[in-house]
């Protein structure tokens, strides 16, 4: 193939085919998913034509789908939360903390992202702040940002939560911050208990509620005796609650966070080779000291496994909280500010995304790339082709 294998040139080919066998059983949201990753910076998405003003040279530029889960969307909308992100940073240490479900969940999980992705956030977030206000471990208000990521380096699921969190925090009365100890936030197995705890709870509530379904292979677990079953191995089981060494400096953290919050399950520089109906893409190796490895699976079965990382309409993979959630930018966060002796101004300038792209690739889109002299000067907006404006699979619309 012509230039760099891309996610959308395996959908644009074997799509079709992956829908016509399951299309019928797609969530809806997987075929718009689907549908915009094919349409990407082509011209069924529409675009315009510019025109240089010193050598007329022109140049066509097609819209890109934004869909958060296409690879070659994320880009600018990460520069802007990040840019948005600096005004927030405190001059401490930072935690990186990574939560997991055992892997008996996730059968469960997968069928039911919208539920127990949600208990996941709840989870982790209540034993980060729960713990951090008890005084035996710091006694303060903390910060976090948690991320979302629900696979493996092989595509498959395995949800987990990052959060970064503040190495300190505001002191009950608000006149304090409370720094943590040196390199240590709180024992791990401390963390990992009672998130177990609150994670089987709040599952347990939820199937009570009658919020939980129980397709396929584990429609078994509809069964009192064989649900409680699954609890019991859950609690007798420890955890995995990760805490990374601290963050070296507020700059370490924004480089941290650009690689972490707008990824998705496989970039396209990971792909290597589509021969037939096979792709070729690299992974590294966990249990061998990160060693990047090759894996070749079947078409169908990379689109399967990516659409698994698909995430429910309208669900938050990034959330915030304690002194950095909404609610408390502008009071706790600017109290932690005072005491810090930090000045930041709240309100920052919005970059221009063509600013913004030329700070990033260090090539200012409105010069001309032929001759560097003249500006590109909108002659002709195109259209969305109406093929784009509805289709149906299996019966079923898909609006755009």
């Amino acid at each position: 193939m012509r230039g760099p294998l891309e996610v959308a040139d395996i959908f644009r080919l074997h799509g079709p085919g992956y829908r016509e066998v399951h299309g019928r059983e797609m969530p809806l949201r997987h075929l718009r998913a689907m549908r915009a990753i094919e349409a990407c910076r082509t011209a069924e998405l529409g675009g315009h034509v510019e025109e240089c003003d010193h050598c007329g040279t022109l140049r066509i530029s097609y819209n890109s789908c934004r869909n958060r889960h296409c690879p070659k969307c994320q880009c600018l909308d990460k520069e802007r939360w990040l840019e948005a992100r600096k005004k927030d940073l405190l001059p401490t240490q930072y935690f990186h903390l990574v939560f997991t479900l055992p892997e008996g969940l996730r059968p469960l999980v997968l069928r039911n992202q919208d539920v127990l992705y949600g208990i996941l956030f709840k989870a982790a977030s209540e034993t980060l702040k729960e713990l951090a206000k008890d005084p035996e471990y710091l006694g303060a208000e903390v910060g976090f940002i948690a991320i979302l990521h629900t696979w493996s380096q092989t595509l498959m699921d395995h949800p987990h939560l990052h959060c970064i969190v503040t190495g300190g925090g505001l002191s009950p009365d608000g006149k304090k911050w409370t720094p943590c100890k040196k390199d240590f936030f709180i024992h791990v197995k401390v963390l990992s208990r009672l998130f177990r705890g609150k994670f089987l709870a709040y599952l347990k509530e939820a199937r009570e509620k009658g919020k939980l379904a129980f397709p396929g292979n584990i429609a078994h677990l509809k069964e009192d005796r064989f649900f409680k079953a699954m609890l019991d191995d859950l609690y007798d089981q420890e955890w995995v609650v990760y805490c990374k060494l601290p963050f070296s400096s507020a700059e370490t953290v924004m480089d941290y966070l650009g690689r972490y919050t707008h990824r998705v399950a496989i970039s396209n520089n990971r792909l290597v080779k589509m021969e037939g109906d096979q792709v070729t893409f690299r992974y590294r190796d966990r249990r061998e000291n990160d060693t990047i490895r090759l894996m070749t699976l079947n078409t169908s079965e990379f689109i399967r496994r990516f659409l698994l990382h698909i995430l429910p309409d309208g669900f938050m993979k990034i959330r915030h909280y304690g002194i950095l959630s909404n609610r408390n930018r502008k009071t706790k966060l600017a109290q932690c500010k005072r005491l810090l002796g930090v000045d930041c101004p709240w309100e920052h300038e919005k970059e221009s995304w063509q600013d913004l792209l030329a700070r990033i690739t260090g090539i200012d889109p409105r010069i001309c790339p032929c001759c560097g002299k003249g500006k590109m000067v909108l002659k002709q907006v195109l259209h969305p082709s109406t093929a784009h404006s509805c289709r149906y699979y299996h019966g079923r619309q898909v609006p755009p």
